[in-house]
């Protein structure tokens, strides 16, 4: 047995509000929920990418709460890959230097799939690769 897929994923940002500028302005993801002060939520595809602030979310829930999920967090830079079709980069990346957005790297990984790098408001790593970095049924 093995699960079927990823449902979600979670990044943290102690500023929820920049956060969430980058991911719906510059990223176009649509924002599906938020918190203020503890996190934004947002649909990619058939995905959640989920966006925590560390210090709202490392503290266990008080007894009796409607929702007792248990405590998580990270420290330090965290990383997302966006699957992205090669004939889409050229106008990613147009686009991203129009929002001012640095690309850290720009490279195709041996099997030729590409990626490319940047940071959020947050120092995480964003990616966007070909999904044939990744070959899958």
């Amino acid at each position: 047995m093995e699960p079927d897929g990823i449902l979600e994923t979670a990044l943290y940002a102690d500023d929820l509000v920049s956060a969430e500028r980058f991911y719906a302005q510059v990223l176009g993801l649509h924002l599906e929920s938020r918190e203020p002060g503890r996190h934004v939520f947002f649909r990619c595809g058939r995905s959640m990418l989920m966006i925590f602030r560390p210090a709202a979310t490392s503290q266990r829930p008080p007894i009796g709460t409607r929702q007792p999920v248990p405590p998580h967090g990270a420290v330090g830079p965290g990383h997302v890959c966006f699957r992205v079709l090669s004939h889409d980069f050229p106008r990613w990346l147009d686009h991203l230097r129009r929002h001012r957005v640095r690309i850290e790297a720009d490279f195709n990984w041996p099997n030729g799939a590409r990626s490319v790098y940047f940071r959020d408001p947050a120092n995480n790593s964003v990616e966007f690769a070909e999904p044939r970095l990744w070959p899958m049924t």
